[in-house]
């Protein structure tokens, strides 16, 4: 509507040079429709990527007026000042916008509306550890829909799993490879977005890879994604917030009260005398009083207590009979 009212003023006032008026308001229509394709096909604009055109041609237009006034005195006289003027304005303006498009991960935190969109709980990113990517569980996860949160990738710690995957032990180059694996999984999927980071920070130079991680999720104001327990350590003395996922499984078995019964079957003998051990469906270890002479048999148990170690949920319950099969 504002295009074909503003249209309908250049074709009766004669603002164009055009003989003819419909010429002028078709035009008109022409250039708004081209805005307007443009607009639909790309629907979801990046804040960063919009603040670092904007502010890219603002600072780059006030350093080419700037520069400009500089040499005023050598051009007085040119012929050439303003094709001078304008080549200039396209170099620095392409060069401002292009150094803040490489850099606007840290761009971003300049900017005070940005500065309190990022502050929002939930919007912060999660930083991947190498053991938490060959772990696999954080793909899984990410398919249940319960995170929000950008997750992102180091070059480093892709670095690292490069070299997983090149290894000469076979071991390790099967763990490189699911761990690559996982990767493409997680950038294909549509439940989270992984962003790449290739930057290094003055201050990352000569560490190993975990205390990197510390440092950037300290300059990203993030948190730790690991199943690492040494790195769970680390990043806690420096204040930085960790997800652990060993924490976060353990925290999803079922919860099992003393004198509950459970059924269980009996896999192998105890270390003491008598003892029998079983595991439950998600891998809890149930070590079984009088349990040792039923290996190989469901057995009904009592639970007597519940141990909670680093490692996982152990329970340890007491043989009351063989339970009923059919």
């Amino acid at each position: 509507m504002v295009a074909a009212g503003l249209g309908t003023f250049f074709a009766t006032g004669k603002q164009f040079m055009s003989q003819y008026p419909w010429v002028d308001f078709i035009s008109v229509l022409v250039i708004a429709a081209i805005v307007l394709t443009i607009d639909i096909v790309v629907p979801r604009k990046r804040l960063d990527l919009i603040s670092a055109v904007y502010f890219g041609i603002l600072v780059g237009l006030f350093l080419t007026y700037a520069i400009s006034v500089a040499l005023t005195p050598m051009l007085h006289d040119s012929p050439y000042r303003e094709k001078i003027h304008l080549v200039l304005g396209m170099i620095v303006c392409y060069s401002c916008i292009s150094l803040l498009m490489q850099t606007k991960d840290d761009f971003r935190f300049i900017i005070p509306y940005v500065e309190f969109a990022k502050e929002v709980k939930g919007l912060k990113p999660y930083i991947l550890d190498t053991s938490v990517v060959i772990d696999g569980r954080i793909a899984d996860l990410v398919e249940t829909s319960i995170l929000d949160n950008p997750l992102i990738m180091p070059r480093f710690v892709l670095a690292e799993l490069q070299a997983i995957a090149d290894s000469g032990d076979k071991m390790r180059r099967s763990r490189g490879r699911r761990g690559l694996d996982m990767l493409q999984r997680l950038r294909t999927s549509e439940n989270v977005e992984l962003k790449m980071y290739d930057r290094d920070h003055p201050d990352m130079a000569d560490q190993p890879v975990d205390m990197k991680l510390v440092l950037l999720a300290k300059a990203l104001e993030g948190k730790v994604v690991t199943g690492d327990y040494n790195l769970n350590k680390v990043a806690r003395l420096h204040n930085v917030p960790v997800v652990n996922l060993n924490d976060v499984a353990n925290s999803l078995k079922p919860v099992f009260l003393p004198g509950e019964k459970v059924e269980v079957k009996v896999v192998r003998p105890g270390e003491e005398p008598g003892q029998g051990v079983g595991y439950l469906d998600d891998g809890t270890m149930i070590v079984i009083e009088a349990g040792r002479d039923h290996v190989g048999q469901m057995v009904q148990l009592t639970v007597t207590s519940v141990l909670q170690t680093s490692a996982g949920r152990m329970i340890f319950g007491r043989f009351e009979q063989r339970a009923r099969i059919g």
